[in-house]
C-alpha cells in the first residue's frame, strides 16, 4: 500500500504529512484510512504529547477526491460510506487525547478547510487560501463543514462564505478566527513544531481533559456545562502533574511532567 500519509516523531512531537502532493494532497479513502491509522498509533506511543498536520507539496489540502466521488454515484451507500468515512476520521482528530495542530500552506479548500476546522489549533502561511469551494461546483460540505463553520464563526458568517464559495486570504481567515496565527511562508514548518514542542511540555492528561471539557461542554447548556467543568477538575487537582506543577512554582523552576 502506497504511503500516502509520512509519520515521523521529533521531540515529543508526532507529525503526519499529507503525501499525496500530485493531487494536492486530495483525500481518498486510502488516506483517509491512513490518517486514523497514523493517529492511532502517535496516540499509543507514549512520547508523543502533541500531532502536528502538514502537507508534502504546494497546497495544504483541496478536499476529497472528485474523481473517486464520480466512481461512487451510483450507489447511494457507497456515498455514504465515503461521508462517513471522512466525519469518522474528522472526530478522531476532533476527540483525540492529544492536541492537533494543522499548519497550512497555499489551498485549503472544502474538505481540506472541513480537515482545518476539526484540528484544535491551526497556523497559516502569509501566501494560504482557505474556503469552502463545495457550492461552485454544486456539492455541499460532507465532512462536517456546514456544522462545525458556523459553530466557530457565527451562522452569517459561514454561510456567507458556504454560498458564496469565496476564498480567504491568511488575514481575512485570521480575522475570522479560522486559523490561529499567519507567519512568513518559509518559517510555516518552523512556527509550527516549536508551538508544538511548547505544547509537549504540557501536562499531557491536563490537556486531554481540557480538550475533553471544551468539546462537552459545547453542546451542553451553560449550567450543566459548569457542573461538567466542576465534576472533572477537582479530581484532576490531585493528581501527580497537579503536584509537580505546585512544587515547581514554589521552587521557581519549570516543571518536569511525568512522560
Amino acid at each position: 500500500m502506497a504511503s500516502l500519509i509520512h509519520t515521523e516523531v521529533r521531540d515529543s512531537v508526532g507529525i503526519l504529512t499529507l503525501n499525496r502532493p500530485q493531487q494536492f494532497n486530495s483525500l481518498s479513502l486510502q488516506m483517509l484510512g491512513q490518517l486514523v491509522e497514523a493517529l492511532t498509533a502517535l496516540e499509543h506511543d507514549p512520547q508523543v504529547r502533541c500531532v502536528l498536520i502538514q502537507a508534502q507539496g504546494k497546497h495544504f489540502c483541496t478536499g476529497a477526491d472528485l474523481d473517486e466521488v464520480k466512481s461512487l454515484r451510483d450507489s447511494v451507500e457507497a456515498l455514504e460510506r465515503f461521508l462517513a468515512t471522512g466525519l469518522a476520521v474528522f472526530r478522531r482528530l476532533e476527540q483525540s487525547p492529544l492536541p492537533v495542530v494543522a499548519a497550512v500552506q497555499g489551498l485549503a479548500l472544502a474538505g481540506g478547510l472541513e480537515l482545518v476546522l476539526a484540528c484544535d489549533v491551526a497556523l497559516a502561511a502569509e501566501s494560504a487560501r482557505l474556503g469552502d469551494q463545495h457550492a461552485q461546483f454544486g456539492l455541499v460540505p460532507g465532512w462536517g463543514g456546514s456544522q462545525r463553520l458556523p459553530r466557530l464563526i457565527g451562522r452569517r458568517r459561514a454561510l456567507e462564505l458556504m454560498l458564496s464559495a469565496r476564498w480567504l486570504d491568511a488575514g481575512e481567515a485570521l480575522a475570522l478566527g479560522l486559523v490561529n496565527r499567519v507567519v512568513a511562508d518559509d518559517d510555516l514548518h518552523g512556527q509550527a513544531v516549536e508551538f508544538c514542542r511548547g505544547l509537549a511540555g504540557r501536562s499531557k492528561p491536563g490537556l486531554a481533559l481540557m480538550k475533553q471539557l471544551v468539546d462537552r461542554g459545547l453542546d451542553l447548556p451553560l449550567q450543566e456545562a459548569l457542573d461538567l467543568e466542576l465534576a472533572l477538575a477537582a479530581p484532576a487537582l490531585q493528581s501527580d502533574d497537579v503536584s509537580e506543577g505546585l512544587a515547581a512554582f514554589t521552587e521557581k523552576r519549570a516543571p518536569r511532567f511525568s512522560r
